[in-house]
C-alpha cells in the first residue's frame, strides 16, 4: 500500500468529510446500544469494501477510486468514511420510527443521498468512472445496500429484544 500518488483535492475532501462525519457521530445523542453501534460501523466499512473490491477496482473494474488503481491510504480512509453513514442510516431509522409503510421511502431517500454524495465525490476526484459505468448503476447498488442494511437491522433488533426479555 502506498501513502498516496499525489496529495490534492480528493484527499483534502476525504479528510474534511471524515472530520465532519466523525464529529457528528460523536456529538449526536446515543440512541443505539454500543454493540449495535459497533456492528453497523463495521457493516458500513465491510459493505463499502466489498463493493469496491468487486465492481470498483476489483473484479469488474468499473471505477477508479482516488488517484490510481493502486491501493493507497486515501482508499482506506474512504472505507472508514462509509462506516458512520451506515450507523446514521440505522440511527435515523430508529429516530424516525421507520415501519412497513415508510420503509421504501426511507430506502429511496438514503439512496438519493448516496447519489448526491457520489456526485460530489466524483466532482472532487474521489471516484472516476470507466468501462461504461454510470451513476444509474450506483443507484441500484445503493438500493441493495440500504435495503440489506435495514433488513439486517430489523433482524438484529428482533434478536436484541429477545435477549433483553430472556435475561
Amino acid at each position: 500500500m502506498i501513502l498516496w500518488e499525489s496529495f490534492d483535492k480528493n484527499e483534502i475532501y476525504i479528510l474534511i468529510m471524515m472530520l465532519i462525519v466523525y464529529m457528528a457521530f460523536f456529538l449526536f445523542p446515543k440512541r443505539l446500544p454500543r454493540s449495535i453501534t459497533i456492528l453497523f460501523l463495521v457493516w458500513g466499512f465491510a459493505s463499502s469494501t466489498l463493493f469496491d473490491f468487486t465492481i470498483g477496482g476489483g473484479l469488474l473494474d468499473f471505477y477508479k477510486v482516488n488517484d490510481s488503481n493502486k491501493y493507497d491510504l486515501a482508499d482506506l480512509l474512504t472505507y472508514f468514511l462509509f462506516a458512520p453513514f451506515s450507523y446514521f442510516f440505522v440511527y435515523f431509522y430508529e429516530r424516525f420510527k421507520i415501519n412497513k409503510k415508510t420503509f421504501i421511502f426511507y430506502v429511496l431517500g438514503w439512496s438519493l443521498v448516496g447519489l448526491v454524495m457520489e456526485k460530489v465525490s466524483t466532482l472532487m476526484g474521489v471516484t472516476r468512472y470507466q468501462h461504461g459505468y454510470s451513476m444509474k448503476y450506483s443507484f441500484v447498488v445503493f438500493l441493495v445496500v440500504q435495503t440489506t442494511t435495514a433488513l439486517y437491522y430489523e433482524l438484529i433488533k428482533k434478536a436484541w429484544k429477545k435477549l433483553r426479555i430472556s435475561s
